[in-house]
């Protein structure tokens, strides 16, 4: 497995490439945006972890162009913890999101996952049955008919859709959606979901969003109604 870490601190580029090619992996690594776009762009590599924070081109902005041309799983690494961020780096095409400082095991299991799961289904415009979500515009249709979603319900539908298939638990999606660790007193999750669900699936025979009893909620075509 090839990866290209790109990272404009010398230390922690250094860091992050002794100890991934000691779990196994072959790494490159750039220190600015524009070397690492081009890396990113002119060869193949089977994730990429990118630092947001980068002189000459932000981490956002090889992130979009990366996304313009290939579906290469992208780790996103940045010292701001804000829930806009994370958003943010979901809509443009993140896979995952680690915030700075963190434990190299941390980063290594969730290469690994993001690894196992394989490439990105496309990012800009998806299209899951009849249903189609513009990342770009911010606009959903199903059957062709726009539905409205409030910030919060595009970022949970952004964040079902993006892991198709894959069953994501109340933790995940409240990390994610609302930064903030899962109470099991809280019911938010649930109620996000089936006001989520009212909007995307209610009048139509297909069933798209699913619950999985006992492990959390998948957004997929090919799923029995739960």
């Amino acid at each position: 497995m090839r990866l290209l870490v790109i990272e404009d601190e010398k230390k922690a580029g250094e860091y992050l490439k002794k100890g991934l090619e000691e779990s196994g992996f072959t790494v490159d690594v750039a220190a600015n945006g524009i070397d690492g776009l081009h890396h990113a762009l002119e060869e193949a590599y089977d994730l990429v972890v990118l630092d947001v924070m980068l002189p000459g081109i932000d981490g956002w902005e090889v992130l979009r162009r990366i996304r313009a041309k290939k579906d290469t799983p992208v780790l996103l690494l940045t010292a701001i913890d804000e829930l806009e961020e994370r958003v943010r780096g979901l809509e443009l095409g993140g896979d995952d999101y680690l915030v700075k400082p963190f434990a190299f095991v941390e980063l290594l299991a969730r290469i690994r996952t993001l690894l196992r799961r394989g490439p990105p289904r496309d990012i800009e415009h998806v299209h899951i049955g009849d249903l189609e979500i513009d990342a770009v515009r911010r606009r959903v249709r199903r059957s062709g008919q726009r539905i409205d979603l409030t910030p919060k319900e595009f970022a949970l539908l952004q964040l079902l859709a993006r892991r198709r298939g894959e069953v994501l638990s109340r933790t995940q999606i409240a990390s994610y959606v609302w930064d903030m660790n899962f109470d099991s007193d809280t019911n938010v999750v649930e109620v996000a979901i089936r006001r989520l669900r009212a909007k995307i699936d209610d009048g139509h025979d297909l069933k798209l969003i699913h619950t999985v009893r006992g492990m959390g909620y998948v957004l997929d075509e090919d799923r029995e109604a739960g």
